[in-house]
Order: structure tokens, then C-alpha cells, then sequence
């Protein structure tokens, strides 16, 4: 059991996008979870109560923006402007999972970019401070103009790597696009390994189509990372590729198992031996199959909201439990 918490000022409730992530991340931070009931009307209203008093709290709001997305987006902001009229000290958002991050520019014309208009719904809500995890796009932290404290998920899955001794100049830590490769670049730094990209065109949403690898994966062991999987699409089609250069092995990793539409059904039937994933996002018990394995961000996100509170530096929670 968790050692309590000094401070009573410190509160931490959840929403209902990822509870059993949240009690971890209590559990991390040394206190109960805050009481409050969320439920919805009839017609889908959503009708949130707060049952203890929160008057001159530091309070932190668990939720995934995940899937229903927009009920969870809904919750959250319901759930700030709860907490405001009950005169909170401040207002703490824990993303795990940020949606509507993958429209963060115009990439056509009339487009919109629903990242910079979750954040500004956000702010104008009230919130006072958003912490996150792996944003799909790390410039998504000026959408906002309140403090953001953006966590990595590449320690964590380093670890695991570490751990299972895929290390060294046997493996090759591959990028499925151009714009993952800081990420990559990241996890091959823990791993004392060499990292490839694969240079694929995406003719149109949700539809991938690789081209070519740039670097030398034939007799290696690969380990694909991305941020988020969601149809897997990208992430199957490169381990695909990787398997017919020559790699021997392909492994494949990300921060948020979004893990929609046909997306089980290409993991399965895949070259990827195991998908390392957080649980950043809720997995219903029948999606954890044999290839999945999950570790949780629960103690890292919990060690964020207690140096956060402290006035302490993050920066130390972005290495690895194996760094110097």
C-alpha cells in the first residue's frame, strides 16, 4: 500500500475514460481518489456531481480524450468548470491520451485544426495546467497558454526492451514515417542501437502505403515505434516490409493503443512477435491478446503530479530505470 500523501490539498478524481489507470496513479501519489459520480441523462446529457468539498484544492482531473472521444471531451470539460464554480485552487488536466491531436495543422485547404481547438476548449474551461503523454505532434504544447508538462513513453518502453535484452547493434529501432523519427531516434539512444525509417506515402486517411527503408535492417532484430496505433495499418505494413529486407525479428511499440476498426485483425495476422503498449488508453480485456503487452505510465504519471506539486523539476522522470 501506498505511503498517504502529506499534503490534503492534493486531490485527484477520475473521470470515467480510464478509472483503473487513475487509481494507479493515486495509488502512486499516496491518496484515495476524489468522490464524485459521473452520469448522463436520458437523452446523453452528461451530469456530473463532486461529493467532497474541494475549496482551496490542487486538484488533478484523470481522463483520456479515447474512444467514446467525445463524451470523455465532454466529461473533462464539465468537470473543469465544476471544479472552478467549487472554488479549486487549481485545475490540473492529466491527459494520458490528448485526441483530436492528429489534426494539428492545415494540411489542405479548409481544413480545420481540431488539436488547437480541444486546447483552446480546454483553457477557456479553466483548467490552470495540462499534463500529457507522447503528443502526436510535440508543437501541440504551444496550442496552449498555460503551463504543459509533456511526458515521454520511450523511457518506459526502453525499459521493457532492456529488460527482454533486445540491446546493442543487433537490433535497429525503426521510424514507420519521417515525422517519428525524434522518437525513434530517442528509444535507439537507451538501446545502444542503430534506427532505420521506412519512407511511406499516405494516398488518404487512414490508408498507408510503404516505399522504401532507409538503413540496414537485413539480419537484424527491429522494433517499429510509434505514438499511437489506430487502424494499424502503417505499423503492419512496415513490419511486413522489415520481415521481407531480412530482419529476423520485428517487434513493434507505441505510447496509446487506440486500436479501432480492423486494427486487431492486422496485429494477429502481422509479422510483429509482441506489440508493446501504456495503458494510456483502456484495453477491454478481450484486446489484450497474446501478441499485446501492456505496462502502465501509472507511477510515472503519479511521480509527474507529485514533483508538479512540489515545485520540482519533470525532467528527471525522462530517463530510463537502467540510466546512470
Amino acid at each position: 500500500m501506498a505511503k498517504h500523501y502529506f499534503d490534503p490539498r492534493l486531490k485527484i478524481f477520475a473521470l470515467n475514460s480510464n478509472r483503473p489507470l487513475a487509481e494507479k496513479i493515486a495509488k502512486a501519489v499516496g491518496v484515495e481518489l476524489g468522490r464524485c459520480s459521473v452520469k448522463q441523462f436520458s437523452d446523453g446529457e452528461i451530469q456530473i456531481n463532486i461529493e467532497e468539498s474541494i475549496r482551496g484544492a490542487h486538484v488533478y482531473i484523470i481522463q483520456s480524450t479515447s474512444s467514446p472521444v467525445n463524451d470523455n471531451l465532454m466529461e473533462l470539460l464539465i468537470m473543469i468548470d465544476a471544479l472552478k464554480r467549487a472554488s479549486a485552487k487549481t485545475i490540473n488536466v492529466v491527459l494520458p491520451y490528448y485526441g483530436y491531436a492528429r489534426q494539428d495543422r492545415k494540411a489542405r485547404a479548409r481544413e480545420p485544426i481540431t488539436a488547437k481547438l480541444v486546447a483552446n476548449m480546454i483553457e477557456t474551461a479553466g483548467a490552470n495546467r495540462v499534463l500529457t503523454l507522447d503528443l502526436h505532434a510535440a508543437q501541440i504544447q504551444g496550442f496552449f497558454d498555460i503551463p504543459v508538462d509533456h511526458l515521454m513513453g520511450a523511457p518506459l518502453i526502453a525499459d521493457y526492451f532492456i529488460n527482454h535484452d533486445l540491446v546493442g547493434d543487433d537490433v535497429v529501432v525503426v521510424s514507420p514515417d519521417h515525422g517519428g523519427v525524434t522518437r525513434a531516434r530517442k528509444l535507439a539512444e537507451f538501446l545502444k542501437s542503430p534506427i532505420a525509417i521506412i519512407d511511406k506515402r499516405r494516398p488518404r486517411a487512414n490508408v498507408a502505403e510503404v516505399m522504401n527503408i532507409i538503413g540496414n535492417v537485413k539480419g537484424k532484430k527491429c522494433i517499429l515505434i510509434d505514438d499511437m496505433i489506430d487502424t494499424a495499418g502503417t505499423i503492419t505494413l512496415a513490419a511486413n516490409a522489415l520481415k521481407e529486407a531480412g530482419a529476423t525479428e520485428v517487434y513493434a511499440s507505441c505510447t496509446h493503443p487506440v486500436l479501432s476498426g480492423p486494427a486487431m485483425e492486422r496485429i494477429q495476422d502481422s509479422a510483429i512477435i509482441k506489440l508493446v503498449v501504456t495503458d494510456s488508453i483502456l484495453l477491454s480485456p478481450e484486446r489484450l491478446i497474446d501478441k499485446i503487452d501492456q505496462i502502465s505510465v501509472g507511477s510515472l504519471i503519479g511521480d509527474a503530479i507529485k514533483r508538479i506539486h512540489e515545485n520540482k523539476p519533470v525532467s528527471p522522470l525522462f530517463e530510463t530505470k537502467h540510466s546512470n
